[in-house]
């Protein structure tokens, strides 16, 4: 009897027994990266060895991006010391830090023409500082480099070290801060198990006391399984937190060991969510199915600094009149 149900478990499983892969919906397809500008961009990143978010988070914008010679460059190594259930980076035992890879960042935004450039990383909790040194240095080298670009960092939540690494990155200077909560409190154990919420929310209220000035961001991913007043809490802790700038995208399983997507949310519902944050008092808001942490991240920096203007040019009138 055990034999034969070995000789049946290795035999393949009928065709409609296997799990079938989730067909996207139209507003979700994008197009193969082809263009000149992309293999540039992926010819530059090599020549430096340089990592992109883009490549290893397999982020369906890059070929949109790379050919306008957009790139998230992601330091500190491919490697990353945690195993969230939606990101697609490897995990393991990181390597030691490259030293120069603080110059070749600078090298690639300059030779790129960058006018604003995001920077992030993978975990090192392996690390003293989490990786925070990194950041400062990658900020200064490009400040000394290539001192007209606009910088914003996506950096993780430096567990255990978090005060001292958010005030060395802030004395550095970034324009922008980012810092993903990623999902709704309910389902950080199952989908960003090594994380806290609230933890990640005092990051982002610490940027803020730290500098008011830096701008703050933070983003989402829907489709996970939340709820509509889950969302809508996100948004008010989030608010609570002064953080100016919001993002929310589709969440897409990067492979079948990843966690499932429950949902795919129709541009109109994103529309909708993003009406609502509007409403709650966001400088800038990016609600989209293909929206991600730095989609369009120049543009959105321009008008989020606009609008900080307008805002504070009409209290000034206020308090004058």
């Amino acid at each position: 009897m055990g034999g034969a149900m070995n000789d049946l478990s290795s035999a393949p499983a009928p065709e409609d027994e296997r799990p079938r892969k989730q067909r996207k919906p139209d507003w979700i397809r994008v197009k193969a990266p082809v263009s000149k500008g992309y293999q540039e961009t992926r010819k530059l990143m090599r020549d430096l060895k340089l990592n992109t978010v883009c490549e290893e988070a397999a982020c369906p914008n890059i070929g949109e991006c790379w050919d306008k010679k957009h790139a998230t460059v992601m330091i500190l190594g491919d490697v990353c010391t945690r195993a969230c259930a939606f990101c697609n980076v490897k995990t393991g035992m990181p390597r030691l830090v490259d030293p120069m890879e603080p110059e070749n960042v600078a090298i690639a935004a300059g030779q790129m023409g960058l006018q604003h450039i995001v920077i992030t990383s993978v975990d090192r909790d392996d690390l003293p500082d989490g990786g925070a040194g990194q950041f400062v240095k990658v900020i200064k080298a490009l400040r000394r480099e290539t001192p007209d670009t606009t910088i914003e960092i996506l950096t993780p939540d430096f567990r255990g070290k978090m005060r001292s690494a958010v005030e060395a990155i802030c004395e550095a200077g970034p324009d922008v801060y980012n810092h993903n909560l990623e999902t709704v409190p309910r389902l950080y154990p199952t989908i960003r198990p090594g994380a806290r919420y609230y933890a990640s929310l005092r990051l982002l209220e610490e940027v803020k006391s730290h500098d008011p000035m830096i701008f703050t961001k933070s983003g989402i991913m829907l489709g996970l399984g939340e709820q509509r007043l889950e969302v809508h809490q996100v948004m008010d802790d989030m608010r609570s937190a002064d953080v100016d700038f919001i993002t929310m995208g589709q969440y897409l399983q990067p492979t079948p060991r990843h966690a499932k997507v429950e949902d795919f949310v129709t541009p109109k519902a994103f529309a909708a969510y993003g009406s609502i944050a509007r409403a709650k008092g966001f400088l800038q808001v990016a609600s989209s199915p293909l929206t991600r942490s730095s989609y369009h991240a120049g543009d959105d920096f321009a008008q989020m600094r606009a609008a900080r203007e307008a805002k504070l040019a009409k209290e000034q009138a206020r308090a004058s009149a």
